[in-house]
């Protein structure tokens, strides 16, 4: 009875799929709840309603969607840590009802064309950027957008066949991606190999001060990229970051 007592707020949703995207790492496919809007970049509580175990960490996790809102499902990406609720995630049947809270944050794409987007993403801090440069090819928004994606090693980078793709597809779209980590690859790699600094950041971008920038990563990597753009003369009001703690 006492479950009755607390309501929570969000729509039920089943899970249609899952699927290993990098090493480590999972994407888990939900059906969108009907009037399920969001714009890219925002993010959704997703609870897991009978799940199998559970821990001080609770029933409930906040994640970006990965997928852009013209798509009729929802899909979130994880980092498989080692805790029930991803376990239980990992574990439970297709089909299992969970519950998917409203979309929130206002990390989504600047309105005005005139000024680029640089998104900075370290890991699976990329997760939103997929579904903004989806959507943003889907829409053929004019936006120049400038995508830097660090990771240790191919193994770890989810997600860059479809992001290699988008290259393809959308002339407005640049991706720059390394791997810092290589000596510990086993896959063939000819792209940076250095970490996001100012340095590689003027390579491949004209002018620094004048695009907005997005971060999305690891608290590390936020405030080192936060530090870099500042010196690099970056305003502030240009900047806007997202960390993903422990996920």
């Amino acid at each position: 009875m006492a479950t009755e007592a607390v309501p929570m707020i969000g729509q039920m949703s089943k899970l249609i799929r899952r699927e290993e995207v990098a090493e480590g790492t999972m994407a888990f496919h939900f059906e969108k709840p009907s009037g399920f809007d969001f714009k890219a970049g925002q993010s959704a509580d997703v609870t897991l309603i009978d799940s199998p175990e559970t821990d001080a960490e609770g029933n409930t996790r906040t994640f970006s969607i990965a997928s852009p809102p013209f798509e009729n499902e929802l899909v979130f990406t994880t980092r498989m840590r080692d805790t029930a609720f991803k376990r239980s995630l990992k574990e439970v049947p297709l089909g299992t009802e969970v519950k998917i809270g409203s979309a929130a944050g206002s990390f989504a794409l600047h309105k005005n064309p005139s000024k680029p987007a640089v998104f900075l993403a370290g890991g699976i801090g990329i997760t939103p950027f997929l579904s903004i440069v989806r959507q943003a090819d889907h829409d053929r928004l004019p936006h120049k957008l400038y995508l830097f994606y660090s990771n240790r090693r191919p193994e770890d980078a989810a997600f860059l066949d479809t992001l290699q793709t988008l290259e393809t597809t959308n002339p407005n779209f640049h991706l720059i991606c390394t791997m810092t980590e290589m000596s510990k690859s086993n896959k063939e790699w000819k792209g940076e190999t250095v970490l996001t600094d100012k340095e590689m950041l003027s390579r491949h971008l004209t002018v620094l001060q004048g695009p907005i920038y997005y971060i999305a990563g690891p608290p590390t990597m936020v405030a080192a990229m936060r530090q870099t753009l500042a010196g690099a003369g970056v305003e502030e009001d240009d900047i806007r970051a997202e960390e993903f703690a422990g996920y």
